[in-house]
């Protein structure tokens, strides 16, 4: 008897201690350490597929329904189902397909978080980068880096669209947002086009040339120089049993990734190839250049071909399966892993993807 009225003065004790926290905005770690210090990665999103007809299909309805002026930056939100609202494709990235329509320009402006893209569909558009434009082609790499006045224009008489990356969430997670909008909707260009790969991307550097900025000065990598690289790296080396023919993005005046805070790479999965089930501590998002095969993730399974994008999410096992030559894009946040030493990965022929722990 007098041990019930203990519990009940206790509950009731606990209750009112709870309370008495709260309204003194404190929170009794024991009641929220399995959130806040999870023995495994379990927040990174859910694997997701979007096929191509649909997402191509949704970015032309938005081309007759939105205009340039009233969207600036016409792009669908790649949005997992686990962050319904933020706009998160993992739990550190953003990515969405953006439609730029002939005649269309999309205003140049600048904000802290790095941004990348990967052409699509569409031949003949282009971006300027901080006095510089590029004309840019299916496959082709462009980046903006942090900070850098940027703008998109489409001299065609045919839609272009691309998949966007950011590292937004990284920005807003440290509250380091800033942005500006330029004077005008194009900036002014003062250098040739190309005049960035034509300097840095020979493998070569002007004598004496010394950084005086933290950020890439390459900011387009051509797909044909891209899938070269691919094609050369097969002839003379085997394919990694989970990650294909992998070649990573790079600035080349330092050696490391063109940001901080994503790895960028194109991989080739030559016809015929099985992976090996694989799984690492980033997010990625990916798109299929060429080829269709089979990718499957946890517990779901793929078909893919040309222009599909899926998310892996973080400590997923997944592999790829090629049918013919598959080549594929993806970004995550594995340079930041790395930096920060949180990097981990796993592979075993024997996992049971989406079972093992």
């Amino acid at each position: 008897m007098s041990g019930g009225t203990v519990a009940s003065q206790t509950q009731a004790d606990r209750e009112e201690f709870q309370a008495d926290l709260a309204a003194d905005n404190l929170q009794p770690l024991w009641d929220i350490v399995g959130r806040i210090a999870a023995r495994a990665p379990s927040r990174g999103g859910v694997p997701i597929h979007w096929p191509w007809g649909g997402l191509r299909d949704h970015a032309m309805r938005a081309g007759n329904l939105i205009t340039a002026e009233e969207a600036e930056r016409r792009v669908l939100v790649l949005e997992n189902p686990s962050f319904a609202g933020e706009g998160r494709a993992t739990s550190s990235l953003y990515a969405g397909i953006q439609l730029i329509l002939p005649g269309e320009i999309a205003p140049s402006h600048k904000h802290t978080a790095s941004a990348l893209r990967l052409i699509m569909e569409g031949e003949g558009a282009y971006t300027a980068v901080d006095g510089e434009r590029v004309v840019m082609s299916p496959g082709d790499f462009v980046v903006t880096p942090s900070n850098t006045f940027h703008d998109h224009g489409n001299e065609t008489d045919a839609p272009v669209m691309w998949l966007d990356g950011l590292d937004v969430f990284v920005v807003n997670l440290l509250n380091a947002p800033f942005g500006e909008e330029y004077p005008e909707s194009a900036q002014p260009i003062s250098r040739p086009d190309g005049y960035s790969l034509e300097r840095f991307g020979r493998g070569m550097l002007p004598h004496g040339f010394v950084r005086s900025e933290a950020r890439s000065p390459l900011f387009w990598w051509p797909y044909h120089h891209t899938r070269a690289a691919l094609d050369g790296m097969r002839r003379e080396e085997q394919a990694d049993p989970s990650l294909g023919l992998r070649m990573d993005y790079i600035d080349p005046t330092s050696g490391q990734s063109p940001f901080k805070t994503m790895t960028a790479s194109m991989s080739l999965f030559p016809a015929g190839y099985r992976g090996v089930p694989y799984r690492a501590i980033s997010g990625a998002v990916m798109t299929v250049v060429e080829g269709a095969g089979t990718v499957r993730v946890g517990d779901e399974t793929w078909h893919v071909t040309k222009n599909d994008v899926f998310v892996v999410p973080s400590w997923n096992w997944h592999s790829f399966t090629a049918e013919e030559d598959l080549v594929i894009f993806g970004f995550s946040d594995e340079v930041l892993q790395r930096h920060l030493g949180f990097w981990r990965e796993e592979r075993d022929a024997a996992a049971q993807i989406g079972i093992r722990a």
